[in-house]
């Protein structure tokens, strides 16, 4: 049987387990003719230093793209489509920032672009929304997409340790890069969430839209006092369609101790999607690494190679997205405030001027004269918590806003 020749593109933790898995399994049908890297610490006896090696190889029917980031990615990926290749990437930056243009070059070329290893790692998580759920409406995908951080949060719930211990431990498993920026700063989930609302909502998401922030904020003290009151934090990534608006955005969340995502461990990803008429689903499994990223790949090229005809039909649609200053949430706050009286009494007050109900208050331990102070409120607009506490960290009695998570799915 002939064997579909491949071409690699960056040869990393994802291409190499690429090539592995390829070689692995010659019942495949698939066979890696040439490898791109231009690092000299990479040996193989099909590299090549330039990109056009691979691009341009009349053999190569699929060129797969594992560099990362945007630059010299775009560039290599437009260029592989026009010569009439098709593509399949894990790089989620560059889809988040380009899918339009680089899915509308697919379709001009006749040619397909996959990308299924770009969201969840091994989980089959865009497939499903571009094809199986294509009859549905869906209106809301939400979950845990970055596995470096639910690692560091998983630790400090259940082992207590700070966010640093926590952070050194996932360097050292490997679940964390070297410079985990990315990841703790939600740059990684961020890019994940634009590219599950365009799949799922077939619209037009600009990632500057999205409205992310990390968990470096994070301190025992919030895992222990949400605990306290029945929840845990997990950084959440999350899309809905809210009428003919669109609103995406990743942030820690306290999630209810019973809820199915309270209990993802360690470096594993859940994705929920809800529709009409399919109701809930949730997507569950591996969701970084080589092995797994891999097998979302090659599945990603069987698909091509078993489908000569497959060409890139995605298209999306112009969308309005919803002002983060009018969007709506549960909000856990904690300050630092004397230990004395009338001080929650000014608190409560700028509250209730700000239109913001309060529907938990806690004062934690005492450090010195002050103490720590945890507010949960009722559902409010962002724009009125705002102006609540710009006013707060004016008020003398607040030695310091330390915390402001969201509440609830």
């Amino acid at each position: 049987m002939k064997k579909v020749k491949i071409g690699i593109l960056g040869y990393g933790t994802v291409g190499s387990a690429v090539d592995r898995l390829i070689q692995k399994n010659p019942s495949l049908g698939l066979e890696v003719k040439k490898i791109c890297d231009i690092s000299p610490k990479v040996k193989h006896s099909k590299l090549t230093r330039r990109a056009s090696d691979v691009i341009n190889d009349p053999d190569i029917e699929v060129v797969v793209e594992t560099i990362g980031g945007v630059n010299p990615a775009k560039k290599f990926v437009l260029a592989a489509l026009r010569a009439g290749k098709s593509v399949v990437t894990s790089n989620k930056e560059l889809i988040a920032l380009n899918l339009k243009e680089l899915a509308a070059a697919a379709q001009k070329n006749k040619v397909a672009l996959l990308f299924e290893a770009a969201v969840g790692g091994g989980i089959p998580i865009l497939g499903p929304l571009m094809n199986d759920l294509s009859a549905d409406r869906i209106f809301e995908v939400y979950g845990i997409v970055n596995g470096t951080t639910n690692y560091i949060l998983h630790k400090m719930t259940k082992e207590g340790m700070s966010f640093s211990e926590a952070l050194k431990r996932a360097k050292e498993k490997g679940y964390a890069e070297a410079d985990p920026k990315k990841d703790i700063e939600g740059f990684d989930a961020s890019y994940k969430a634009a590219i599950l609302a365009m799949v799922a909502f077939r619209a037009e998401i600009g990632w500057k839209k999205v409205a992310f922030e990390g968990i470096a904020r994070i301190e025992p003290e919030d895992i222990r006092y949400a605990q306290e009151i029945g929840y845990v934090i997990k950084l959440l990534a999350a899309a809905q369609r809210r009428g003919e608006e669109i609103e995406v955005s990743v942030h820690p969340t306290l999630i209810p101790c019973d809820h199915p995502l309270a209990f993802i461990p360690g470096p594993m990803n859940a994705i929920y999607v809800k529709g009409e008429p399919i109701g809930e689903l949730m997507f569950y499994g591996q969701g970084a690494g080589g092995g797994p990223t891999a097998s979302a790949v090659v599945g990603d090229i069987l698909k091509i190679t078993k489908n000569k005809s497959q060409i890139t039909n995605l298209e999306l649609g112009p969308v309005k997205m919803k002002d983060t200053a009018h969007t709506y949430g549960q909000f856990y706050i904690r300050m630092l405030v004397p230990d004395k009286s009338g001080v929650l009494a000014k608190i409560s007050k700028i509250f209730a001027n700000a239109h913001v109900s309060i529907a938990v208050v806690n004062q934690r331990e005492t450090v010195g004269k002050n103490a720590n102070l945890v507010i949960v409120t009722h559902e409010a607009r962002q724009a009125d918590l705002d102006r609540a506490l710009a006013r707060l960290k004016k008020l003398p009695v607040v030695r310091k806003v330390c915390n402001i998570i969201r509440v609830g799915l």
